[in-house]
């Protein structure tokens, strides 16, 4: 390719580096340089430097002509450093573009990329990886989005996903999604959305690099519209297409875990690999002292999505995966964070408001983790719609109703009722809570049946890394165990939760191996571990627990009362019959005293279809009783009852109730059905 491109003016739109027919226009942000420089290199790497002598505002703008797609590429920016001001530009550092389609590989570690007092001479380009021009790809057909109603997310790693799976071929690359192992899996299971940790180009951090081990889940992002180059096959971005569009084919969609709250640079002592070096001082949040960085993220640095071209650059990241690559939605890192001003969370931040707005990204789906480690950070509930949110209350609450914990009644009741407290207000719908019990950050279900404590000292930080209360329980024995006895308990705990979690309105979300009864060993934070601790074994699966998954996935899909957009308050239906009513073991209704009974372990509810939903006289009940405690007899409300699901007996058909009187084992939940109206 040739080094000496014809340069012109080119246009400051669109952002990135754009072929067409004659060249290559190249677009770069930056509010606060005195240069920018695109540095090209050639097949035997030498570099030749061009400056962007052209600039609209903060955009700096050039077309070469004489290149074109494969052409690898890097920036360079001069500026002042000065820490007071919050500038750190150092020309000797190759920096990457926010914009590159994709990029060859990672970082090298080496001192030469780090300035934390002053700026180091050294030129950083033999350590830093390159940006390559690529083609514009076609447009990706969109998926008609499945209602959240009838919603089931499953949350994989992409390489844990695949890459111990005995019959696939690209193991731990996208292709392997579109292979039929794959997608039977999931669509056997029912599962109808894939959520995916992060794909955006990540870096590995240099603290693992220097103990031999990884970044696993890709929380460190370097390139927002760069899919990781580990997870491909070669160097055809269409790939990424074309996995999406194979999970399209059998009707499941596909969610990105995205980190838009911090990039990969870290704090004031961190690398200098691309936003620091190009204007740390419109890409970043800056403490008092400018030369440090507001942390509300625990990565060490907060990106500034009040700054109008940050914003930009994360809305055109959106919609280049929305448009381009045909992912569904996204899962939203830290998702307070992006709706942080200087005074503190507002729901009316620039990025939810872009985002709600946008015609591209109306329909898909936007799921927020409602919390960071800034000041006044846990906002579950305080997003607005069509944001869903991670409930991390319903996981807790379910570990610790399971566990036997006292207390927990009342708040099981409100997370099997679509944790209305949080989300019943501003028009929402149920579906708003994305209800889980495990997620890949803590322990699998299988672990958190098996071990008091986490068991994390192959990460490298003395065990200390980590969520420190987990709500589990290993029944006498810590880890695997030969007994029986503990086997079958651990085992009826598993199936009791997952059944808590398909049975629950709000949106289930499933972690990828828990319906085969996955295990870490006990390591509840496996972002480092990119080895058979988190990949799934599927040779070793729980076929029986997979089974019973599979059943209580059907159950629900059949089943509209599970999974009704309406909160359900007890109100009168237009038949006269009540859409919730709670009972004790004795048939009448709960009272005010009976939920505030520490020891109550009980929890039966009677639902039908919301009283603010169309209904026709006769419509069938169902009844959901879960049962922490010992085993009791429950008094049925007249009608025709049938058993559909009894944890107990997982393996039993559905058989009609034949008198009024049921008797319900130890630690077991049970769903039964009627067609007739209940009193």
């Amino acid at each position: 390719m040739s080094q000496s491109p014809s340069i012109t003016a080119g246009r400051p739109y669109p952002m990135g580096a754009t072929p067409d027919a004659d060249g290559v226009n190249f677009a770069v942000f930056s509010e606060n340089a005195t240069r920018i420089q695109v540095c090209l290199f050639d097949e035997e790497g030498v570099e030749t430097r061009h400056d962007l002598s052209e600039r609209e505002g903060g955009i700096w703008h050039g077309h070469f002509a004489g290149i074109g797609p494969g052409q690898h590429y890097g920036l360079r920016a001069d500026g002042p450093f000065a820490l007071a001001q919050g500038h750190r530009f150092n020309h000797a550092k190759l920096l990457i573009d926010p914009y590159a389609r994709r990029i060859t590989g990672h970082p090298v570690w080496n001192a030469a990329l780090f300035d934390a007092e002053t700026p180091k001479p050294t030129d950083t380009a033999p350590f830093m990886p390159r940006c390559v021009v690529e083609a514009s790809l076609p447009a990706a057909s969109r998926h008609a989005p499945t209602p959240m109603d009838q919603t089931l997310i499953y949350e994989a790693h992409l390489k844990g996903l695949t890459n111990l799976h005995p019959d696939i071929v690209a193991k731990g690359r996208w292709a392997a999604l579109a292979e039929a192992p794959v997608r039977d899996h999931l669509t056997n299971l029912g599962v109808t959305a894939l959520e995916l940790l992060p794909v955006q180009a990540f870096i590995n951090d240099r603290f693992l690099v220097d103990l031999g081990l990884t970044n696993y889940w890709g929380y460190q992002t370097i390139g927002f519209f760069a899919p990781d180059p580990r997870y491909l096959s070669g160097d055809d971005l269409a790939e990424v297409q074309r996995a999406i569009g194979a999970l399209h084919g059998d009707g499941i969609e596909v969610i990105l875990d995205v980190v838009y709250n911090h990039s990969g640079e870290g704090d004031h002592l961190g690398p200098t690999l691309c936003f620091r070096g190009l204007d740390n001082a419109s890409y970043y949040r800056l403490a008092a002292d400018r030369s440090k960085y507001v942390n509300d993220t625990g990565t060490g640095n907060t990106l500034d999505l009040t700054h109008p071209m940050v914003l930009r650059m994360v809305m055109d990241s959106l919609r280049y995966w929305v448009e381009v690559m045909g992912v569904d939605g996204f899962r939203f890192d830290l998702a307070a964070t992006l709706a942080r001003r200087d005074t503190g969370f507002d729901p009316r931040a620039p990025l939810l408001d872009a985002i709600r707005q946008d015609p591209v990204l109306a329909g898909i789906k936007l799921i927020a983790e409602p919390w960071d480690i800034g000041p006044n950070g846990y906002q579950l509930g305080a997003f607005p719609s069509p944001f869903v949110e991670w409930n991390d209350r319903f996981r807790d609450t379910t570990r610790r109703f399971w566990r036997g914990d006292s207390g927990q009644a009342a708040d099981m009741a409100a997370g099997l009722m679509g944790s209305a407290a949080q989300f019943d207000h501003s028009g929402r719908a149920a579906t708003s809570s994305v209800n889980l019990i495990t997620a890949h950050d803590g322990f699998t279900l299988a672990d958190t049946v098996s071990y008091a404590a986490r068991h994390n000292e192959a990460n490298g930080e003395d065990g200390r890394d980590g969520h420190g209360e987990n709500f589990s329980d290993n029944f006498g024995v810590e880890g695997p165990t030969d007994d029986p006895t503990i086997s079958a308990a651990r085992g009826q705990r598993q199936r009791n939760m997952l059944a808590t979690l398909m049975f629950a309105q709000g949106t289930p979300m499933l972690l990828a191996g828990d319906e085969m009864g996955r295990s870490q060993s006990g390591n509840n934070n496996g972002y480092n571990q990119d080895n058979e601790t988190t990949w799934i074994d599927w040779a070793g699966a729980d076929h029986d627990l997979l089974a019973l998954t599979r059943r209580l996935i059907e159950l629900r899909q059949s089943q509209p009362v599970l999974r009704q957009r309406r909160f359900l308050h007890g109100d009168t239906r237009a038949d006269g019959a009540p859409d919730l009513i709670w009972r004790r073991a004795d048939g009448k209704a709960m009272t005010a005293s009976d939920w505030n009974d520490a020891d109550r372990r009980l929890v039966i509810a009677e639902l039908r279809m919301s009283a603010d939903t169309a209904s026709e006289a006769g419509e069938g009940a169902l009844l959901l009783i879960l049962n922490a405690g010992e085993a009791t007899t429950v008094t049925l409300a007249a009608g025709n009852w049938q058993r559909l699901l009894d944890t107990s007996e997982p393996l039993a058909s559905p058989e009609p109730i034949p008198d009024a009187k049921l008797n319900v084992n130890a630690a077991s939940l049970v769903l039964l059905a009627t067609q007739t109206e209940t009193s």
